[in-house]
């Protein structure tokens, strides 16, 4: 009994009170733009200037993950993610502090790392908060048990999220039997029964041998002074003293499969799924970057093997595949989702033909080429993005060595399809298989997967290729937004604004949006709508899907086409030498959709399988549930919330006709609005835009669909999800407010410090942070821009055991700010944090793009936003109760609860 309480009083002590003399960081090397520094306590530094957006994200990886854990330790590198956000020596309160500085932050675990990260307005006060911060919960978070006791419920809550998936947990399932020994067969999230026993001192431990600096990479990417931020890091990090433990490396090797294994699982839900998972290298070897092509060749729509057996003939309604970046050897994984009045068993079969079939009908080099365009694009896309970069190098930081993933796309640029069909030999056997039946062979065909390769020489003098082109600093204020935009008119009522300028890769991002229709001509045609708008990307005069998805690829862009009853919306993103070409594809996908029926089939059966998946699941049940009470339009109007029987119904009932009759009726520029956003040749892309849009009519023309505002009868609604681990909690009213109105904004700060932040609102406080009832948990509000109709909901995801505590606690909480108002420091902080976490937000291309097109039709300029923040700054306290209470009233909220409550 002594010595267990000398350990405990041991383990209880700060993880290191030592420090170091701070020496000058050492440079290890430079690749395309990236910088390695290492401190002299084993602390590694990656700093990644990028001044096009005025944002910086800090990322720490942690080289430890579920691969690491013990016996009875399952879950434990991500219970201890969680376990750093409930303070530190110095940041007791870490929740809040996200939530002052308005970051947008996170933590996650996987199998070969954790990381923590923040992306926040990049100012010199931010930057030494986030260092300080990473630093200090580095050796003195505080780990305590009474933390433990609230948070392992929270974390048992996200456990059973995964658990209402019979997808993710089939998923599972084959990979922990693909696996015997290794822990790459254990799921992250680990077991429940560890999760909920594991002791604070075994804990406590973990976190003091892994989380040190000789473990660690930090990444600062983003609008930074290099030499400044070098200069910080080493100031925050330099001093911390280097561990004398030894972290001896893992020596497990999971011996090579003999013989094809099977996992059956049997769940409540709506659609079938069959899946099949091949032992394949590490993320390091060169291998790695084949199997990826491969996996595309297989998967990807519309061009895919496995898409086109499955798909397009309707034996399955989806089908996916992908291959996760390890350390040590992984797995590859294909799955297809099949409607309950299909054969699994064909599905089965097809899916295991085409896989055993690649020796037979070898890739070719048309397969490889196009996976290959797609493959390079979505890297390069990455690359353009500072904060991307520094969340994605964790990746690879994990499997040995950051400079992996420009190896990898090094390796995408030598594939050949001699090379995909090599490796489609080695590894795609049946005996490397985990999906069916045994079959005893006399001559077992197995494969040896290779060891990882001494990643250290494999980057050793590594250079890499040049960097892409650097961006301006742009100011994101609205003055300047305003000042940078021009906009116009284009002939036949349309209207365009442009904002040019220099951006990371030169990339240009656009949104143009379409009005049509209004209340009676669009009564009963929102699926028709919403159909005829997924169509128009699906084939043209000149183009099948495949040949557009193709083409798009090389010419590094996406365009995405989605609608609704009154509108179509179509985005883009490439880059600026690309663009007229780009927009000469968008022009002929709006005006020379040829609908083709096969497409049409394939669109049908992937929707209606969406909506199948979701009618068992209790977050959509709810949702879909409160919309229905809170919006009761008539049935029949466009803004009717349709049930899932009802959403199947209306798909099943609407014909190709139906669409090409909708398109040659409604679709018109006459009201559209258009907006870029990026790097362009301002002269020529007017032009084109307006090539596009001008003087296109149709015989229905557009009027805004009033949204009316529904006094709602409250009403406690429960209903039950069978054989779901999880609930989901919902709970508003409307509003009769616009978003222009003298007090929205105090309604919306006071909603930011009751279910806003990142888990630090009262909400958050009370439900998740003090009593673990909840993982996630929050509110917002809304209002109109051109209605006087808004709402107020919030939301919880709960174990269904705990419904009347959290149901308590939320009313608890509402009554008490509504009964003692906000005090005047949680105003300061809410007013800091909310104008940071916008400036963040507008400072995304793609974001401001969609704004400024709104903008368009609302007759508004960024001058609308200057004035919104200047209301919320100069709030008092006072006007932010005055407003709570005027429009939140408890004895009007609607409660909507799904889960399985016996």
């Amino acid at each position: 009994m002594l010595a267990g309480l000398f350990i405990a009083m041991l383990m209880s002590q700060p993880a290191i009170s030592q420090t170091k003399p701070v020496t000058t960081p050492v440079k290890l090397t430079s690749v395309e733009g990236i910088t390695e520094y290492k401190l002299s306590n084993g602390l590694h530094v990656l700093l990644f200037p990028d001044p096009s957006k005025p944002t910086i994200t800090v990322n720490i990886t942690y080289l430890v993950g579920s691969r690491l854990e013990g016996y009875g330790e399952t879950g434990m590198a991500h219970l201890l993610e969680h376990m750093m956000f409930k303070g530190s020596a110095k940041h007791t309160n870490i929740p809040k502090e996200l939530s002052d500085h308005g970051a947008n932050p996170n933590g996650t675990t996987w199998y070969d790392r954790t990381n923590y990260f923040e992306t926040f307005s990049a100012t010199d006060e931010n930057l030494k908060w986030a260092l300080d911060l990473e630093s200090d919960r580095m050796i003195h978070s505080f780990i305590a048990n009474k933390d433990l006791q609230s948070e392992f419920s929270v974390v048992r809550n996200e456990f059973e999220m995964g658990e209402n998936s019979p997808s993710n947990i089939l998923q599972e399932r084959v990979i922990s039997t693909a696996y015997l020994w290794h822990n790459y067969g254990k799921s992250t999230i680990g077991s429940k029964e560890d999760i909920e026993r594991v002791p604070i001192e075994r804990l406590q431990a973990f976190y003091k041998k892994y989380y040190q600096p000789d473990n660690a990479v930090l990444v600062v990417a983003g609008k930074i002074d290099e030499p400044k931020v070098l200069q910080l890091v080493n100031q925050y990090f330099g001093s911390i003293a280097k561990p004398t433990r030894k972290i001896d490396p893992a020596y497990t090797v999971e011996p090579e499969q003999d013989g094809e294994r099977s996992v059956v699982l049997r769940r409540v839900g709506d659609v079938q799924v069959v899946a099949a998972a091949y032992h394949v290298p590490s993320s390091s070897h060169k291998d790695y970057a084949t199997l990826d092509v491969l996996n595309d060749v297989l998967t990807n729509a519309p061009s895919g093997r496995l898409y086109k057996a499955l798909v397009e003939t309707q034996k399955a309604s989806n089908q996916s595949g992908f291959i996760q970046p390890l350390k040590d050897p992984g797995f590859i994984y294909f799955s297809a989702d099949v409607l309950k009045e299909k054969s699994l068993d064909e599905a089965k079969n097809t899916l295991l033909g085409i896989l055993d079939s690649l020796t037979l009908k070898p890739v070719t080099k048309d397969e490889v080429d196009r996976a290959k365009n797609k493959l390079l694009k979505d890297f390069e896309e990455l690359y353009r993005n500072s904060e991307d970069v520094g969340l994605a190098l964790s990746e690879f930081i994990a499997s040995g060595d950051w400079r992996l993933g420009f190896i990898y796309r090094d390796n995408l640029k030598k594939v050949n399809p001699e090379d995909v069909n090599r490796v489609a030999a080695l590894y795609f056997k049946p005996s490397n298989r985990t999906i069916g039946l045994f079959y005893p062979e006399k001559n077992p065909d197995r494969s040896i997967i290779p060891a990882s390769p001494d990643v250290a020489a494999l980057v050793k003098g590594y250079k890499g290729e040049e960097g892409l082109a650097k961006a301006e600093a742009f100011d994101v204020s609205p003055a300047n937004i305003d000042k940078r935009t021009k906009s116009g008119s284009i002939p036949g009522g349309g209207k365009y604004s442009i904002l040019t300028k220099t951006t990371r890769g030169n990339t240009v991002n656009i949104s143009i949006s379409l009005r049509m229709g209004n209340e009676q001509t669009l009564q009963n045609k929102a699926t028709i709508a919403e159909l005829t708008a997924s169509m128009l990307n699906r084939g043209t005069k000149t183009f099948t899907r495949e040949q557009l998805k193709d083409t798009l690829n090389k010419l590094k862009a996406q365009v995405n086409v989605n609608g609704s009853a009154g509108v179509t919306s179509v985005t883009i993103q490439t880059v600026k030498e690309n663009l007229p070409k780009v927009l000469t594809i968008v022009n002929e996908i709006l005006h020379q959709p040829t609908f083709p029926q096969n497409e049409f089939d394939a669109l049908k059966t992937q929707e209606i399988a969406s909506i199948e998946q979701q009618k068992s699941e209790p977050q959509s049940i709810a949702v879909t549930t409160a919309y229905q009470k809170l919006s009761p339009y008539a049935k029949g109007h466009p803004n009717y919330v349709m049930s899932f029987e009802e959403q199947t119904e209306a798909i099943k009932l609407t014909v190709l006709a139906d669409l090409k009759q909708f398109y040659q009726d409604y679709y018109n520029s006459a009201d559209a609005t258009a907006s870029v956003v990026g790097d362009c040749d301002e002269t020529s892309t007017i032009q084109q835009l307006t090539a596009i849009l001008q003087n296109w009519k149709s015989k229905n023309p557009f009027k805004h669909i009033d949204k009316k505002f529904f006094d709602v009868k409250p009403e406690d609604i429960k209903i039950k999800t069978p054989d779901k681990k999880n609930a989901m909690f919902i709970s508003g009213m409307n509003l009769p407010i616009r978003d222009d109105d003298a007090d929205y904004a105090a309604l919306t700060i006071g909603n930011y410090i009751l279910g806003g932040g990142f888990l630090n609102s009262r909400l958050a406080n009370r439900i998740r942070q003090k009593e673990g009832l909840s993982y996630g948990v929050g509110s917002f509000v809304n209002a109109g821009s051109l209605d006087r109709t808004g709402m107020f909901l919030s939301y919880a995801i709960y174990n269904p055991a705990n419904v009347d505590k959290l149901d308590s606690a939320y009313k608890q909480e509402i009554n008490k700010i509504l009964k003692d108002g906000i005090t005047a420091e949680e105003l300061k902080a809410a007013k800091t944090g909310y104008l940071q976490n916008e400036k963040v937000e507008i400072a995304q291309d793609n974001v401001l793009a969609t704004k400024l097109n709104g903008y368009l039709f609302l007759k508004r300029t960024m001058t609308f936003d200057e004035k919104f923040d200047t209301q919320i700054n100069n709030l008092t306290v006072e006007q932010v109760n005055t407003a709570l209470r005027k429009y939140i009233n408890p004895d009007k909220i609607l409660y909507v609860k799904a889960g399985d409550f016996k």
